[in-house]
């Protein structure tokens, strides 16, 4: 499992497409934070990471898939899937390597945005102190979500042997799964209770709850089934094709 992690690292690394994505994603939170006046982080008047992880979701809707989207796809293409049925290593194995591979690349470019936290506690003004609790929240609720999104891409780039068609379904089931339910529950027809429980399927629900601090074991356990039913069906169609 790990060879085929390393092997995918160095691959992400070894050209400019690696460091272009994660530039863009930190060019991108940069300028909406800092630069844009409706979505900057000094907006509200006070020291808070709030706006940077009410972005950074949507902004991971378009970064994970790329990262994604050439795992298995460009396998089938080339024809290469074939010499991974000659190493001693089971589609399992296989899979959860370059899934390791892709979400470790997308903490590598979460990492950076630690420094938000500093130059927001050295702008603050003297004697206001962070709500550390509920931006370690708040990470840790970013983590599960880059890894649900992640499970989402290397399935997606399984059903293809099309990089951009696994980019653009990858990028569609990311939203619908983080977005879509919740605009659901909202229409008026399901005010009558059913809307709390069709919230609760989308990833937005537990992010928003894990976010405020508070870890509680059902947000962990709906990301780790998310990410475990996304594995087995890319499981299911990759053993197909080894």
């Amino acid at each position: 499992m790990w060879s085929v992690c390393k092997k995918e690292l160095r691959q992400f690394f070894s050209s400019l497409t690696g460091y272009i994505a994660i530039i863009i994603f930190l060019l991108l939170n940069g300028l909406f934070l800092f630069v844009f006046n409706k979505s900057g982080i000094f907006e509200d008047g006070y020291a808070s990471m709030d706006k940077f992880f009410e972005l950074a979701p949507w902004i991971l809707l378009l970064l994970v898939p790329a990262v994604t989207m050439r795992l298995l796809a460009d396998e089938f293409k080339g024809g290469t899937i074939e010499l991974l049925k000659t190493r001693p290593l089971s589609s399992w194995q296989i899979l959860t390597g370059k899934f390791w591979a892709a979400f470790l690349v997308i903490i590598i470019a979460l990492l950076p945005t630690f420094v938000y936290i500093f130059s927001l506690k050295a702008l603050a003004a003297a004697g206001t102190a962070l709500d550390t609790g509920g931006i370690a929240g708040s990470y840790i609720g970013l983590f599960f979500l880059c890894a649900a999104f992640t499970a989402v891409g290397l399935c997606c780039s399984s059903l293809t042997n099309n990089a951009v068609v696994a980019f653009l379904l990858s990028a569609f089931i990311c939203f619908v799964l983080y977005f879509g339910f919740s605009s659901l529950s909202q229409l008026p027809q399901l005010k009558s209770g059913a809307d709390y429980y069709i919230e609760k399927i989308g990833i937005d629900f537990h992010y928003r709850s894990v976010s405020r601090g508070v870890i509680d074991s059902r947000d962990l356990i709906y990301f780790i089934t998310v990410v475990l039913l996304f594995l087995i069906l890319t499981q299911k169609r990759l053993a197909k094709k080894i």
